[in-house]
């Protein structure tokens, strides 16, 4: 872990001392690649260590996230298979069809997962109350 801070602070060290602007933005580029290296190394960490946590206190749930991974490739191919790829409003140069299909997938998904958590709150909350409620 140290190590991986240590890269960090040289890599912002860099892009100080070399600047930001100069040199084709390089030092830019390569904070972007370590951003993502780390978020990688993040997610790694989480899941090994997560999923290993999680199986060896349940035994089942390695069923439920096979299920939940399941039912969300399934659920992504949907809103591919049903999103338009209509042309951007107000661009000049066009993106390819396929460009235009990921584009509208993604914002398709947004809206749907910012409604189920918007639903689940609010039918979190109602459960809650009533719960609440009967052991009154």
């Amino acid at each position: 872990m140290l190590v991986l801070m240590l890269i960090s602070i040289a890599v912002l060290l860099i892009g100080w001392l070399v600047g930001f602007e100069k040199g084709d933005a390089w030092p830019v580029d390569l904070m972007f690649i370590w951003t993502y290296v780390m978020i990688g190394l993040a997610a790694v960490a989480i899941i090994v260590i997560g999923g290993y946590l999680s199986a060896k206190n349940d035994s089942s749930f390695l069923k439920k996230i096979a299920l939940v991974a399941g039912g969300t490739a399934i659920l992504v191919v949907l809103v591919y298979l049903i999103s338009p790829g209509k042309p951007a409003v107000g661009m000049l140069e066009q993106p390819d069809q396929a460009t235009l299909k990921l584009t509208d997938t993604i914002l398709n998904l947004t809206y749907i997962f910012g409604g189920a958590a918007i639903l689940s709150i609010v039918c979190g909350g109602i459960i809650r109350k009533i719960l609440d409620k009967k052991q009154k």
